[in-house]
């Protein structure tokens, strides 16, 4: 049934507005602001994670042991489904880039930096590391908003899916500092696994041996952010040139894209051999 969920979950992506109807985080932010307002919450920051990401997962898990006996359990795919394209990232990354695309392929920088403030909340000193940031951006949401979602689903279920993107939201969202801290913390543990995997994904689709370089002193370190690492990975598989104002930088953000859809692609291979054989 997972392998089928994510086949569902590209068809949501693809042919229909879904995602947005599904994707309500007002009832979580209200109850995250409610809580960091109760001293309780203030001084012991686990009481919120237990309120804000335990408490859901509990919920979640009472209904799937209520459907899943029941027709088989086909009963749970609609759940499954839902819960997972609630976990998968917030907004469209590519109608996101859109503006900052057209702006550095007209050579036009000063627009592209508006736009990157405006659409993407990136800001830099000169062209050449805005363009930077801006492949770095695409790599680390495409990572988050869907390759570790994916891989905590295939491996724990929705569960895992659902815990992964609470505290990610935890983290960003979070006012109190003690609880934003575990709140990452926590994330960083759930990142350890997913961003390595991508990284190989990233070494079998791209270039091998500059992976190798890039990835070999990083591997087994926890200290580490997976972002930086994701970041540093995909650059050197897909051997991205200095940067450039006009189509040439726009090629290197098309050439990361196209990286990113042949992990994709690598990635839905291995699940459905692991489907069919496991």
């Amino acid at each position: 049934m997972s392998f089928l969920v994510l086949l569902l979950v590209l068809w949501v992506e693809k042919f229909s507005s879904w995602r947005n109807a599904i994707q309500q985080d007002g009832p979580w932010l209200r109850l995250l602001a409610k809580a960091e307002r109760q001293a309780d919450f203030i001084e012991s920051p686990w009481l919120g994670i237990a309120l804000l990401v335990v408490l859901p997962l509990l919920a979640l898990t009472l209904l799937l042991s209520l459907l899943e006996p029941v027709a088989y359990g086909w009963l749970a795919l609609p759940v499954h489904l839902v819960v997972l394209i609630y976990s998968l990232g917030r907004g469209d990354l590519l109608a996101a880039l859109g503006p900052f695309r057209d702006s550095w392929r007209r050579g036009d920088s000063e627009a592209a930096y508006l736009v990157a403030k405006r659409d993407l909340a990136l800001e830099a000193e000169n062209e050449g590391a805005l363009l930077q940031q801006v492949q770095g951006h695409m790599l680390w949401q495409a990572y988050q908003s869907f390759f570790a979602v994916i891989f905590w689903y295939v491996l724990l279920g929705p569960l895992a899916a659902l815990a992964y993107r609470l505290l990610a939201m935890l983290g960003e969202h979070a006012e109190q500092p003690a609880l934003r801290e575990r709140a990452v913390h926590l994330r960083h543990a759930f990142d350890w696994l997913p961003a390595r995997v991508l990284a190989a994904s990233f070494a079998l689709v791209g270039n091998f041996v500059a992976v190798n370089r890039a990835l070999l002193h990083e591997l087994l370190s926890w200290d580490i952010a997976a972002a930086q690492l994701v970041i540093n990975v995909g650059r050197a598989a897909c051997e991205t040139p200095a940067p450039e104002l006009g189509s040439a930088g726009v090629a290197s953000l098309d050439s990361l894209w196209q990286l990113l859809v042949r992990a994709a692609v690598l990635w839905y291979a291995v699940f459905a051999l692991w489907t069919l054989f496991l």
